[in-house]
Parts: structure tokens; C-alpha cells; sequence
């Protein structure tokens, strides 16, 4: 068995086209060795560290949650091209929650005003947000063993002192990496020396620089270093130094630096402290409860008291003063939903929802006026169409959102069932998608964080990953393989949308992908056989970051509290004012209790209120998303209206540019069994 130590400075694939260790492997393979924790510090972002957090309690290791951070060589402010551009390395970790909530700050800041180059603090930033933070010397491009191996000695002592003030001697560590670099061991041993002066000669940590799991992943890491630089594996730009950065044992670690003349105390001193820093970290990013924004109700009205008086109204409006107030079935309705969405707590959502869309008819008052931007009461004034938006999905099953003016399907006369959208039985934030025109949509971002504030309005992030065919030709450009060559390979690989494939499935002989002549062609062909290899463990791997199509956060508190955020990951968002997006992705910010509200631009819906424009202007017949006639009459709360045309035109395929149900045909079914043989004449029964 492994004697016990822990990594404390591990980089994974979310160290964007560095790091190559996927989370779970990294656990993993801390697992197998016998190492109680594991640390997890990518360059710049804390993009993984959910993931992580959840990947590591569940294999019963202890997460350490940290960050290699970048420190700007003036202030994070500063942005000449010539003073600027460089940056130093700084591993931080999160001590207890103070520490964690420190990590966001610091992370947050760095992208939202330190962005240069690299994501950025500085020191003044680092001494207000230092509190619950361990920290070390360093890699060797960090400040420290920086200042060293330039022969500036002064400056080192300088640091030192600097990082002490900040971090005192419990929590600030000399740290000491071995890879085969002559300055390294040489900036190693004048750290030891000046260890005593400050108090330190037992805080000696020692690391390993992971950016890898397992030794044999040395080769698809150079790759992946080729794929970042956008140069060959014959012709590198960038290159590290050995093949030793990956999660070491205990053992590798002893032998690593016990032939170079460090003094044994220091070397055992060194692994020991990585437990002692375990035993110091209890950080817990376990979350309950939800986070939704603070819905300003009027005077003498609760959130549930306010809904189901705008219910109330609404029934009146949607139905008739004389149904709404005798139909039984449909106050039973009224009353089933509005108990669930009570027992739920959910009435804060349904009024948030409310709001955007009771905003986007009357926008140009706040637009061109600046007036209030609130509801009118008088629902005579109501329906002033000047955005458009659309509902998709179950939310038209709610007959609270119909007669609040979200959803223009009337569920009882479609026979639609508010379960499918809210259960008690499957306890989940409601989802209501709301598309809008893509012209106007930076406008309804706009007002969110208007009506919310700003640092609680984000985009939510996504991550692009290498599918089966682009880790293909990323890898082919990398080991420089004839671009015709690449293509036929990848080509072999099936494309069929919605259904991920692997390469593997493409030699799995009983899989639906399975391609006879890409694996004649990998057992004919060494050099292709090495490009698939390597395309393999390249496969899956996060690629970059942009921003979801739809998603937006908003909280009840700035957003930094709860999650990690980022620049803009195009220039598109700065349309509406949105200037920030979470580290995070969808599934986990939602996970952790935030309120996911889905602003999707739609093309379709521009061209359909442009038209609705013109027809107005010519015909002088007004259209709205409420009395469209999509067949003779329209699908909508006429029952007696029979949608028959429409759906015959959808079963006959007419359905360019509806993206939610446009694509290629179904396969044709297979071909029916041949009908067995006749008995032979000579067989008796």
C-alpha cells in the first residue's frame, strides 16, 4: 500500500488546452494511490471546481479547492502592452468557508478587471481578500523563485515579507517542484536557505506540477500543447520540461528529489505537509435551498397573496367574468396549481416570469420615457405588443401562467397537465423558455438587470468540448499527418445529430456506429492507427469556453457569492449590458439553487413580428403571438377551432426554419425477416 501524501498543486483539462487530467480521473487515480485528498488549482479559473468538489466526496477523498492564480507584475488596472504582458503564477487555497469565499472574490475580480492577457490580481487585491487563503513560494514562474533565478535577491526577501503580512507563517508555505530544470533545483535550495529567516524551516511543501494523470499521458499532453500553440509535434512551441507531470506516488515523489542533496528532514518535512495543509482545509460547497431574486410586491401583499390576486384578474381577462367566477372545473384548477406552487415556495418564480413578460409589451415607455416600467392595472392597456415572445415547453400547461399572460395556450381546452410542468414528487426549479425576437433580446437583459441589479444578472457558460471528429483533426494538424489524410479518417466517423459518438463505438463491431473499413484501415495503417490513439485521449476534453445560447442567472445576491464568474466570452454579449457569465454551466448553477431564466433570440420571431408590422401598415389587420391564425382558426383557447391543417402539414414535413422540430428524416425501418424456409419433402411430421 502507497504511504499516504496529497497533490495540493493539480492542474485538469479546465486549465483550457493545458491541463489534460479529466476530474474524475484525477480522483481516481488519487484513489488507487492511497492519497486521502487531492487539490484542485487550474490556471486563472475555478471553471472544474464544482465538478471536482462533487467527483472527489463521492470517491470518499477529501477536496482541497484552490486556484493558480496570476499575478499582474503592477496593478491589475495597468494594461501597457510592453509593462503588462507579463504575469506570475501564485497557488492559493481555500482554508475554510472565509477562505472559499475569498477564492470567488479573487477569481470574479481577476476576469471582470484584471483581464489581460491572462485573468489577473495584484497584490493590494490579494492583501483585501487574503483571509482563510493558504498559499505558497510557488511554481518557478512564480514572483518569488522568479525574482531568484534572475540573481535578485533583494526583491525575493522583498516578497517574502510581502506574502508573510498576508498570509502569516500558519498559512504560507515554501514550496519545492522538481522537473528536471537546472534553475528550479537551483531557486530550490536558496529557498531552503532562507526558510530559517522567516520562520519557515518547517513549512517546506512539496509538489508535483500535474497536468497530466497517468505517466503514458506525456505524449497526448505535448499534443495538446501543439493544439494550444497551433504548432506540430515536430516543430513545438511550447514543451515541458519532462515527462514527470502527472500524479505521483509517494514513492516518486521521495526519489524524486532524495538524489539532489536536500537535507532528509526537508524532503519528509516537504510530504508531510501536504497532509498537515489537508488537516487545515474544511471547505463544504454543498448548497440548500434556492436563491431567487427579491420580487418587490405591493403594500399589504405577500408573494403568494400578490399571485393569486393577478390570477384572479387574469381569469377575467382570459375566460369571461361569469366563467371565471362559475366555472368549478376551472377554479379547481386555479386552486390545485396555486396549492402546489405554494408548497413548493415557487410563487417568487412565476411573478419574476410574469414581470419579463409583462415588461416586454410596454417596453418602449421605459425605453423612450424612462416611466416606471411596472404593471398597469387595467388590463385594457395590456396587450400593447412591443416585444414579442413565445413559450416553449410544458409551462403551457399551467393554467397560473395563462391567466397570467405567459403562455398564450389555453390547458384546459388542449387537455394539457400541469404535472408534466410541476411535480411535488420531482422536486426541481419550474422552467419556463422564453424566445424572443434576436433583435430585442438584449433588451430583455438589459431590463433583468436593471430590475435586479447588475452583479446578480449572468450569462451562464458552456463548454466547447473535441468531439470524435475534431479531436481527429486537431490531433492530425498537431503531428502534422496530410490534411486529405485527416479528412478521410474523420469522415469515417459518423456525424448523426443528437447522437454523441466515440471512436471506440467505431470498432465496437455491435454498435449502431460501428465502421468495418476505419478499422481495416487503423490495422493497415500505423500512422493512422497513432492518429486515432491519439484522437482518443484527446476525445472529451474541454476545448473553450463560450456562453449558452439562452440561459441567464439571477440571485437574490451578487452573483460572485455563490459562483465564480468570467469576462464575456464574445464581444455579442456586451449587447444589453451583459458583462459577466458564470464559470459554472447550466446543470450545476441550477443545481446550486439559482434561478435559471431562458432568453432565447429567435430569428423566426423577427421576421414574424416585421411581417405582423407590414400586414398592420397595408391591411390594417392587427396580428399579436395571441391570435395568429395558424390554421382556419388558431390553436389557442377557441376549442371549437380544429388545428387539423396544421398538424397535416407537420406529418407532411413542412418544417423549414421551425428549428424545434425540423431535421433529417428517420431512418427507414428495416427490412422485414425473409419468411423461414418450406419443410423438406423428406421430413415426416
Amino acid at each position: 500500500m502507497c504511504k499516504p501524501f496529497a497533490h495540493l498543486h493539480c492542474h485538469s483539462e479546465y486549465s483550457l488546452l493545458d491541463g489534460l487530467s479529466r476530474v474524475n480521473d484525477l480522483v481516481k487515480r488519487a484513489q488507487e494511490l492511497n492519497q486521502p485528498a487531492i487539490a484542485l488549482t487550474d490556471h486563472g479559473a475555478m471553471y472544474g471546481v464544482m465538478a471536482f468538489y462533487r467527483a472527489a466526496k463521492s470517491a470518499g477523498i477529501k477536496p482541497i479547492v484552490g486556484i493558480e492564480t496570476y499575478i499582474a507584475s503592477r496593478k491589475m488596472g495597468d494594461r501597457d502592452p510592453v509593462l503588462d504582458k507579463e504575469r506570475f503564477h501564485l497557488l492559493l487555497l481555500a482554508e475554510n468557508q472565509t477562505g472559499y469565499a475569498n477564492l470567488l472574490e479573487l477569481a470574479t475580480l481577476s476576469q471582470l478587471e484584471g483581464y489581460y492577457y491572462k485573468p489577473r490580481v495584484d497584490h493590494d487585491t490579494l492583501a483585501q481578500f487574503g483571509a482563510g487563503l493558504i498559499s505558497s513560494t510557488g511554481c518557478l514562474a512564480a514572483k518569488v523563485p522568479q525574482a531568484l533565478m534572475h540573481g535578485r535577491t533583494e526583491l525575493a526577501h522583498q516578497l517574502m515579507g510581502e506574502y508573510l503580512e498576508i498570509f502569516g507563517k500558519e498559512r504560507f508555505f515554501i514550496e519545492l517542484q522538481e522537473h528536471s530544470l537546472p534553475e528550479l533545483t537551483a531557486v530550490n535550495k536558496q529557498l531552503i536557505e532562507m526558510a530559517p529567516r522567516y520562520g519557515l524551516e518547517n513549512n517546506f511543501l512539496i509538489t508535483n506540477d500535474v497536468h497530466y494523470t497517468r505517466a503514458e499521458d506525456a505524449g497526448p499532453h505535448q499534443v495538446l500543447l501543439c493544439i494550444q500553440t497551433g504548432s506540430t509535434i515536430q516543430n513545438p512551441k511550447l514543451t515541458f520540461s519532462d515527462k514527470g507531470y502527472y500524479l505521483k506516488s509517494y514513492e516518486e515523489m521521495y526519489s524524486l528529489f532524495s538524489g539532489l542533496g536536500y537535507a532528509d528532514g526537508v524532503i519528509s518535512n516537504g510530504l508531510a505537509n501536504s497532509l498537515r495543509i489537508v488537516d487545515m482545509c474544511d471547505v463544504s460547497l454543498d448548497s440548500k435551498g434556492y436563491h431567487l431574486p427579491l420580487f418587490d410586491v405591493p403594500e399589504g401583499h405577500t408573494a403568494a397573496s400578490y399571485t393569486r390576486e393577478l390570477c384572479e384578474e387574469g381569469m377575467i381577462w382570459r375566460y369571461g367574468a361569469e366563467r371565471a367566477r362559475s366555472d368549478e372545473g376551472l377554479r379547481q384548477r386555479l386552486e390545485h396549481e396555486l396549492n402546489i406552487i405554494g408548497k413548493m415556495g415557487f410563487e417568487t418564480y412565476f411573478l419574476i416570469v410574469w414581470d419579463l413578460c409583462e415588461w416586454a409589451v410596454r417596453s418602449d415607455r421605459w425605453w423612450e420615457a424612462n416611466e416606471d416600467p411596472f404593471p398597469y392595472n387595467d388590463y385594457s392597456e395590456w396587450k400593447k405588443n412591443d416585444i414579442w415572445w413565445n413559450v416553449r415547453g410544458s409551462g403551457a400547461g399551467s393554467v397560473v401562467a395563462y391567466t397570467l399572460g405567459i403562455t398564450s395556450i389555453d390547458p384546459l381546452a388542449n387537455g394539457l397537465i400541469f404535472e408534466r410542468f410541476l411535480n411535488p414528487g420531482r422536486v426541481s426549479m419550474p422552467d419556463i423558455d422564453l424566445d424572443y425576437p434576436d433583435d430585442v433580446r438584449h433588451w430583455m437583459v438589459a431590463y433583468a438587470k436593471r430590475r435586479y441589479g447588475s452583479d446578480k444578472v449572468a450569462q451562464i457558460i458552456t463548454y466547447g468540448t473535441m468531439g470524435a471528429r475534431a479531436a481527429v483533426r486537431d490531433a492530425g494538424r498537431a503531428l502534422d499527418v496530410p490534411l486529405p489524410e485527416v479528412n478521410r479518417v474523420a469522415q469515417l466517423i459518423p456525424a448523426v445529430p443528437g447522437k454523441p459518438i466515440k471512436i471506440a463505438n467505431c470498432f465496437d463491431s455491435t454498435h449502431e456506429f460501428y465502421s468495418r473499413e476505419l478499422e481495416e484501415l487503423a490495422k493497415s495503417d500505423t500512422k493512422v492507427r497513432e492518429l486515432l490513439d491519439t484522437a482518443q485521449s484527446l476525445e472529451g476534453i474541454t476545448r473553450h469556453a463560450s456562453s449558452h445560447a439562452a440561459g441567464v442567472i439571477i440571485s437574490d445576491a451578487p452573483l460572485h457569492q455563490y459562483v465564480p464568474l468570467n469576462r464575456p466570452t464574445s464581444g455579442e454579449e456586451g449587447l444589453g449590458g451583459i458583462d459577466r457569465v458564470t464559470q459554472w454551466p447550466m446543470e450545476i448553477v441550477e443545481s446550486i439553487g439559482l434561478l435559471k431564466v431562458d432568453f432565447l433570440g429567435l430569428s423566426t420571431l423577427t421576421v414574424m413580428h416585421r411581417a405582423a408590422k407590414l400586414i398592420a401598415e397595408r391591411y390594417g389587420v392587427v396580428y399579436t403571438m395571441d391570435n395568429i391564425p395558424y390554421d382556419e382558426g388558431h390553436v389557442g383557447p377557441d376549442p371549437s377551432k380544429d388545428p387539423q391543417k396544421l398538424f397535416d402539414a407537420l406529418a407532411r414535413g413542412e418544417v423549414a426554419g421551425i428549428f424545434q422540430i425540423e431535421g433529417p428524416p428517420p431512418p427507414p425501418p428495416p427490412p422485414p425477416p425473409p419468411p423461414p424456409p418450406p419443410p423438406s419433402q423428406g421430413m415426416k411430421s
